[in-house]
């Protein structure tokens, strides 16, 4: 993006603190985003994996869907659009979703949580706006699609996340992973869910953009809160094997490619209470029955050098079978990672494949995802 395109760029409500704290401001998703701070990426990154880290995700969509019946007539006309068990999630928790197209790919992951007498969905920023359209068009006749535009996203990462959290709001440190709670700061209500897009512990938080700014800095003033940017937010979450919209997931990728079947509970799939029913059922329920034929992997280079998104895959016998769709660096494991799409014959641990790196051919071995362990608070 050109210097003339970026007085176009949204900016955060947080903008002047990034700056402040001397962070280095990047276009990303339409929003002018801090990519790191003086620290630096590696820094940022073994700090979150260590202590805890701020990131300011406020680019994000915050959806509320208010019923104009009963939760359950809500939350079957949702789970209509992804195949996912949203009738069975219980008050105060959250789940992972996705959004399926007719042809079984992903439109978008999301996060949604029941509040009692709403659900409240989480989407990505690029797509934000496409899915609001998305839900107003499906959901109208039983609910009230209201898009959060006054609140900003704060996520607080790592295995002191909990302790740092519960300083400022003790009943915090209560909730398990996936919890979500509506606690009050300093008269405040804010939005909380224990989770995020690192693989440690930590909180998800929604908070009135006239009071981010002090809850930021009460939370920096911290000793373990550092502030993290897009650099580290990225290693972190490849490190983990989640996914990242727009490059890993997409309209043409489906959720049983994508590894992502763990999200499809037991009532969806065949033989389950409500199977089917959602876009795509066809090829996802044949591809749960069948296997796809390809599929996402970890994959480890040999060597320092990344290989990364864009990577051709090849097999030993010189056939294209795929694609790096992520990598870089991993700093917590010290060594590049990468994650991709190859065909399933060769989607085995342990298959060596040979990434296209500068017109060579170099080994690069499928691995087991995550590449780091996840410390979630089960």
């Amino acid at each position: 993006m050109g210097r003339g395109h970026l007085s176009d760029l949204l900016r955060l409500g947080l903008h002047d603190l990034h700056v402040s704290l001397g962070g280095k401001m990047v276009p990303f998703a339409g929003y002018d985003m801090p990519v790191q701070y003086p620290a630096g990426v590696m820094k940022e990154h073994i700090h979150t994996r260590t202590a805890a880290g701020l990131f300011d995700v406020s680019h994000m969509g915050q959806v509320i869907l208010h019923p104009k019946g009963s939760m359950a007539d809500l939350a079957l006309v949702f789970e209509a659009l992804m195949p996912v068990d949203v009738l069975g999630l219980a008050q105060g928790r959250q789940r992972y979703g996705l959004f399926t197209n007719d042809a079984g790919g992903i439109l978008d992951d999301l996060m949604f949580a029941n509040r009692g007498d709403h659900l409240f969905v989480v989407v990505n920023a690029a797509c934000k706006h496409a899915d609001v359209a998305h839900m107003r068009a499906h959901l109208s006749a039983v609910a009230e699609v209201e898009f959060i535009e006054n609140r900003a996203l704060l996520a607080l990462q790592g295995p002191q996340a909990g302790d740092v959290l519960a300083r400022l709001i003790p009943e915090t440190a209560a909730m398990r992973f996936m919890d979500v709670a509506r606690p009050l700061w300093q008269g405040t209500e804010l939005w909380v869910s224990r989770s995020g897009y690192t693989g440690e512990d930590g909180f998800e938080i929604s908070v009135p953009e006239a009071r981010a700014e002090a809850f930021a800095k009460a939370l920096l003033a911290e000793p373990e809160v550092l502030p993290i940017g897009l650099g580290a937010r990225d290693s972190l979450r490849l490190e983990a094997g989640l996914c990242l919209y727009g490059h890993d997931i997409d309209t043409t990728t489906s959720p049983v490619e994508a590894g992502l079947t763990w999200a499809i509970q037991k009532a969806r799939r065949a033989g389950g209470d409500r199977a089917g029913g959602f876009p795509g059922a066809p090829r996802i329920l044949s591809e749960l029955a069948t296997g796809p034929a390809r599929l996402r992997v970890g994959l480890r280079p040999d060597g320092r050098a990344p290989m990364r998104e864009g990577t051709a895959i090849f097999s030993d016998k010189d056939e294209s079978i795929g694609t790096i769709t992520s990598g870089g660096f991993g700093p917590s494991v010290e060594a590049p990672v990468a994650m991709g799409y190859v065909s399933a014959p060769n989607a085995a641990t342990g298959t060596t494949l040979l990434g296209e790196l500068r017109g060579k051919r170099l080994p690069v071995t499928v691995t087991d995802l995550p590449f780091h362990p996840t410390s979630y608070k089960r």
